[in-house]
């Protein structure tokens, strides 16, 4: 932490100051390097300056989703800064290259899939492959859906680390969805869904339907997004591949893409820590 002081010490000679906004970035800059977050006493004592100096601008932080309350009186970072990233660049390189992969895999299973990442408090869909034959599920692409009661949203909890988890599911409650922790049942899952390698659980939406959910893992082994298949069983459809099958090509193709250890054809990651 006295490093931190020593690198982020306000320069006198600097032409162009912004003492409101440079506060505000030592705060982010600070609480990005900390586990467990830090009070606003503990804030203003690594920062060499008054308590006071940092309630308003911690309650805007907060307000406007950058950090967030935990344990009582500590702030934390939230993941809204990770969730501005997503919809940069990155995310379509991410999409782009996941493309022919997902297109491949429609084929094998002759069944629809989407990719979902992490967005702000929210599972959202990015890219989306039609069913090669009449019959499919589609979800448009940019759709919200939950995180406590969808496949996807349950693979990028499980894979994500209990910190990150955390803060998700405090960025679920900013967004304006009822407030809630996640239940130990559904954590005892989560258990079970990392052991299997993907979920599988009746859509909550659709009678009939089963969503397969496997997850695209960064080189650290955190969630970078999940493939969905909402499984839909052809009985009029010889030959097609059982949910068994389905779930093993699935895992197949999020392996492949998870092997590209999280970087573009460019060579830049994805995500940025």
């Amino acid at each position: 932490m006295a490093r931190f002081i020593e690198d982020h010490m306000t320069d006198t000679t600097d032409r162009y100051r912004a003492p409101a906004l440079d506060k505000g970035l030592d705060i982010l800059e600070l609480l990005a390097g900390i586990e467990g977050g830090l009070t606003q006493s503990e804030i203003a004592k690594a920062l060499g300056r008054s308590p006071n100096e940092f309630y308003r601008m911690l309650d805007r932080l907060a307000r406007r989703g950058y950090v967030t309350r935990v344990d009582g009186d500590r702030y934390a970072l939230t993941l809204k800064m990770f969730g501005l990233a997503q919809f940069h660049a990155p995310t379509r390189r991410l999409a782009s290259l996941a493309t022919p992969l997902l297109r491949e895999l429609s084929q094998r299973t002759r069944q629809a899939n989407q990719l979902v990442v992490f967005d702000r408090g929210n599972a959202v869909v990015i890219a989306q492959q039609e069913a090669p034959g009449y019959w499919g599920i589609s979800i448009r692409v940019g759709s919200h859906i939950g995180l406590f009661d969808t496949g996807s949203g349950h693979v990028l909890l499980a894979f994500s680390s209990p910190e990150r988890r955390q803060m998700m599911v405090a960025e679920n409650r900013d967004t304006g969805a009822p407030a809630r922790d996640i239940p130990p049942a559904l954590e005892a899952r989560f258990d079970e869904i990392r052991a299997r390698g993907y979920e599988a659980m009746p859509s909550a939406q659709t009678v009939g339907v089963t969503n397969i959910s496997a997850p695209v893992l960064s080189a650290d082994g955190e969630p970078l997004a999940a493939v969905t298949i909402p499984y839909l069983p052809l009985v009029d459809s010889e030959g097609a591949p059982s949910m068994d099958e389905a779930a093993a090509a699935l895992v197949e193709t999020t392996t492949a893409l998870s092997e590209f250890g999280g970087c573009s054809s460019e060579g830049e990651t994805f995500v940025s820590e």
